[in-house]
Parts: C-alpha cells; structure tokens; sequence
C-alpha cells in the first residue's frame, strides 16, 4: 500500500502480487486519485480517477544479488487507462514487513493523445509506501 505522485492528483496505491517462482510474479494494482483539482479542464468524475491494472514481474533479487532482502522487478502491465512498464524496487526489514519505491511509464495510451481529466492514471507516476507479506 502506498502513495502515488503524479500531475494532476496524488493518488493511493494498492497492490498485491503472487509468487509463480522464484523470479516471477503476478498480480493487480488499484490506484484512486485524491486531491484532484477540479477545475473546468479536469472536471474528474470516479471513473477518471480510478485505475485497476493486471502486472506481471521478474523478480531479480537472487540475480543481481545485492542484498538478500533487497528486490529489483522490472515489468509489464494492462490496466484500463493504457499498457505500461514498470521498474520498481523493494526492501524487507523482516519477513513481513518493508518499503518499495516504483516507477510507472505508458508505452501504449489507449487514447493518442490523452487531454485533461484522460492523463490521470494515464502518465509517468512515483510509487511510494510500505509492503506487507500476507
């Protein structure tokens, strides 16, 4: 669970991912924009600022091998604003517990050329927060 920074709105983050081996997982993502600035140009509504993404990672931690704790995971997503790519980075203080940071790009919009309220959810966005191992 996190932050999400981005124009236009900060946003909450959740996500949950699944282990299918060792270097890969699986997993959905919802990110709500809060604090939109509801002006003439935006004028976001719920569904503008909702966004529910389907994410696919390799986990890279045992290849790089840094830290036993430490996780690099590139990736790919489908969400319902755009197709896009993800590098993130995760740190575990303990078995349950930890921080990630991830950085989130569209390689594919679903609209060319997004305007106003169409690039919430829908632009290079910072993820920052806390991971928990359930």
């Amino acid at each position: 669970m996190g932050g999400n920074f981005q124009d236009f709105a900060f946003g909450i983050n959740i996500s949950y991912d699944y282990g299918l081996g060792e270097n890969i997982s699986v997993g959905v993502s919802s990110t709500y924009g809060l604090n939109v600035k509801n002006n003439d140009i935006l004028n976001a509504k719920f569904g503008d600022r909702f966004d529910i993404k389907a994410h696919f990672n390799a986990n890279l931690d045992n290849v790089i091998n840094i830290d036993d704790n430490f996780d690099v995971y590139p990736g790919l997503s489908l969400s319902t604003k755009n197709f896009g790519g993800h590098l993130g980075f995760r740190y575990l203080f303990t078995d349950g517990f930890g921080v990630y940071t991830e950085l989130n790009t569209p390689l594919a919009k679903y609209k060319e050329k997004p305007i106003g309220r169409e690039n919430i959810n829908n632009q290079f966005t910072i993820s920052l927060g806390a991971v928990f191992n359930l």
